[in-house]
């Protein structure tokens, strides 16, 4: 049961100040006073994300306790502006169009590493290799992926092979559909 703290229980659009999935937890900041308010990574994963880029967009329920303010569901996520696209000469001349027409595909995570900024994932079915690029990923809202995951993949055939030019949790891409 929430304490009256004097503020409304609400719907807010913010922007990710920053979040860890090992630590399981990070910061949205919402509206004019730049208070922080929590997200918790079980809040996360019930929109079926296990992480969230920093910078990235989130429309929120959020409940207002005495120990401070906290996200209890995500209602939309959208990517933070792009930025440098260096290395991804693949994707410049794909309008939005374009990669609307393409479809999502099921897809595992073979493995991602954050530092080194990129991964490979497979397709079901499928022994091809996807190159994951770390913009990509930032692109699609999402900061991190681990070994197993479950995604959707938005893939083209580039210069090097198949890549990822969009990334997304299985779950959401699965609740789209069936609405």
């Amino acid at each position: 049961m929430a304490q009256d703290t004097g503020r409304e229980d609400g719907t807010l659009v913010g922007t990710v100040k920053w979040f860890d999935p090992v630590r399981g937890f990070g910061f949205i900041i919402a509206g004019d006073d730049q208070n922080d308010i929590l997200l918790h990574a079980n809040v996360l994963r019930n929109f079926g994300q296990s992480s969230i880029a920093d910078g990235a967009k989130i429309e929120f329920t959020v409940q207002f306790t005495d120990r401070g303010a906290q996200a209890v569901e995500i209602l939309s996520v959208s990517p933070p502006e792009m930025e440098n696209t260096a290395g991804l000469e693949d994707i410049d001349g794909l309008s939005q169009d374009d990669v609307s027409n393409i479809e999502f595909l099921p897809a595992r995570i073979k493995w991602f590493d954050k530092v080194k900024g990129f991964g490979f994932a497979n397709a079901f079915r499928s022994t091809d290799d996807i190159f994951i690029h770390a913009e990509i990923l930032r692109r699609s809202g999402l900061s991190d992926l681990m070994a197993g995951e479950a995604v959707a993949l938005k893939i083209i055939d580039g210069s090097r092979g198949k890549m990822a030019i969009l990334v997304s949790a299985w779950e959401s891409v699965d609740r789209r559909s069936s609405r």
